[in-house]
């Protein structure tokens, strides 16, 4: 690189530390108001930055990449997941894409348990009672959840997240059960005390709890569709903190509004913010606005990984985190 700073573009806020340290080493263009991003306003941060720090919520397709002007050489985007940026254009244009892998596992597989415990134990329903001033005192046959040791637990997607649920679940009692596309080598089965799926629709069929922690791909996209959604048992939950799309979101909806499913608890949604309202209505089902990464020493992690694999690129280094086509 040139001796000047390298021109940063952050679509979003980051912690004051993270901001603070990028300052320091780069020419740092803020969003000041933290206001999502147009995509007038993130074309024309790409023809001015030689690297944009996007995140999930920026969604960098073929069309808005051939924008892109020739100063654009690195995406660093602020997360792990990917999906939001096509890679391979990127690739194609000489636009390098890094990421955040492994750093939000184990906030992810806290709020996983989190989720499990809330809708199993109907916690929100009894917060309201609470809130509300409503509460007249014990009884016996009052917000009767279930308990979950000894329950079956279903994990779809083995992964750093994934496992790290199961070492929870493991301490909570729970079964582990996985479907994976490659079967966990026997230690680490042995670790978890788990059983291997090759049939997910096997496994969904004989799960008391299911848990999303796959990726989304044009694979997983709605891989919970209506007939596999459908064959849970009654009695079963299932929770996602991975990605909305992984759902078919209308049909989890009928099917928990019908009594088929016994509930379900969501941090992440099919089409972002925009959640299906019936799905508000539901006593069985714990929504939470995308929480399961914001821990303050995970978001600064993301940031510091994002500093190396700027600060790698400018050195003219592979960046540790660089996402490559076939890696997805």
């Amino acid at each position: 690189m040139t001796g000047r700073k390298l021109g940063v573009v952050l679509t979003r806020r980051l912690p004051e530390a993270v901001e603070t340290r990028m300052r320091e080493l780069f020419d740092v263009e803020l969003n000041e108001d933290d206001h999502k991003f147009s995509r007038d306003e993130l074309a024309a941060a790409m023809k001015r930055a030689d690297v944009l720090v996007p995140t999930l919520t920026d969604k960098i397709d073929q069309a808005l990449l051939a924008q892109a002007g020739d100063r654009l050489k690195l995406i660093a985007n602020y997360g792990a997941g990917v999906d939001h940026i096509d890679v391979a254009t990127a690739r194609q244009r000489g636009i390098l894409v890094t990421n955040t892998p492994g750093v939000v596992t184990e906030d992810t597989a806290d709020m996983t348990m989190a989720l499990i415990l809330a809708v199993t134990r109907r916690i929100p329903e009894g917060l309201q009672l609470m809130q509300s001033g409503e509460w007249q005192g014990w009884s016996p046959t009052a917000l009767l959840g279930g308990r979950i040791a000894g329950r079956r637990l279903g994990i779809l997607g083995m992964g750093r997240i994934g496992q790290a649920v199961a070492r929870r679940a493991r301490a909570f009692g729970m079964q582990v059960h996985y479907h994976n596309r490659r079967r966990l080598r026997p230690e680490i089965e042995a670790e978890f005390e788990a059983t291997y799926w090759e049939s997910l629709d096997q496994m969904v069929a004989r799960m008391d709890v299911i848990s999303i922690n796959c990726p989304h791909t044009p694979a997983t996209y709605h891989l919970m569709n209506a007939r596999r959604l459908s064959l849970m048992k009654p009695t079963a939950v299932i929770v996602n903190t991975s990605r909305g799309e992984v759902i078919d979101e209308n049909a989890l909806t009928r099917l928990l509004r019908a009594g088929a499913i016994a509930g379900a608890g969501l941090d992440v949604f099919e089409r972002g913010a925009d959640v299906n309202p019936r799905l508000r209505e539901l006593p069985n089902v714990v929504l939470l606005p995308h929480m399961g990464s914001a821990t303050v020493e995970g978001r600064i992690e993301m940031g510091e990984k994002v500093i190396i694999n700027i600060k790698t690129f400018e050195d003219g280094h592979r960046p540790p985190d660089l996402v490559v086509p076939s890696m997805l």
